[in-house]
């Protein structure tokens, strides 16, 4: 069997032929990813439902990715808009966030990818910068809306980070112009942006398999990190079955 990796789906407005409708999207790069590591990949739309009982849902599942898209509504880390700031999609925000504290207690694997970072973040109590170029003074890690920039990055020698990256030093695809702000409860930095030091992988010390990632692996076929996740499912299965 392979294992089942839960993709969180992004909620937008869209249009394809005659239709105009709010759908729950995913680009196809991050199916594409999980597959190519033999894992089975599943879309999961907002279910108000799983924000009341999250486990339901988990325990069809052998990993989470936490996927990229619009920002998370800062009033989930008690905050005001700013100027800048994506239009909240709070029911995505209230599912993942369930989805995200449920399966870090079951020490199931997880991913947070660039906004799924953040998530993650959230999810410990942690906060974010909503406009990074007012920090970094420029705009490199999202220089062109819709278009993917390159930044290196440095990950921490022996975390996971580096090891499921499978490199101490990257180029990585980029887009995003927030970063994480006050660190989520027990979560350590394990990655930085090159020059500028942005925090751009976290990950939580005793967990099996708990990383998020600023950067977007999904996008680069050469990247080995949705594959670590895979991996991490399966041990996680083999475990389980051992035990029972």
């Amino acid at each position: 069997m392979r294992p089942a990796i839960g993709i969180c789906a992004a909620v937008e407005r869209a249009r394809w032929g005659p239709w105009d409708a709010e759908v729950a999207l995913m680009p196809l790069s991050y199916s594409a990813g999980v597959q190519a590591a033999g894992g089975l990949a599943l879309v999961l739309p907002p279910d108000p439902s799983a924000v009341e009982e999250p486990g339901g849902m988990l325990a069809r599942l052998d990993a989470l990715i936490l996927a990229g898209g619009a920002d998370v509504d800062p009033a989930s880390y008690g905050a005001e808009a700013e100027p800048e700031t994506d239009l909240p999609r709070p029911e995505r925000d209230r599912f993942e966030l369930a989805l995200a504290r449920e399966a870090l207690r079951r020490e199931m694997p997880v991913l947070g990818i660039c906004r799924g970072m953040q998530m993650l973040n959230v999810a410990r109590g942690g906060t974010l910068v909503q406009h990074l170029p007012r920090l970094t003074g420029d705009d490199h890690h999202r220089h062109t809306l819709g278009a993917f920039g390159d930044h290196e990055v440095r990950l921490e020698p022996g975390s996971l980070a580096a090891r499921a990256a499978g490199a101490e030093r990257l180029a990585v695809k980029s887009h995003h112009h927030q970063a994480l702000e006050r660190m989520g409860d027990g979560l350590v930095a394990s990655g930085w942006s090159v020059p500028d030091d942005v925090i751009e992988a976290v990950e939580l010390p005793g967990h099996p398999f708990a990383l998020g990632i600023l950067w977007h692996p999904e996008e680069d076929t050469r990247s080995r990190v949705i594959g670590a996740l895979v991996e991490a499912a399966e041990a996680s299965g083999r475990e389980a079955e051992e035990a029972a």
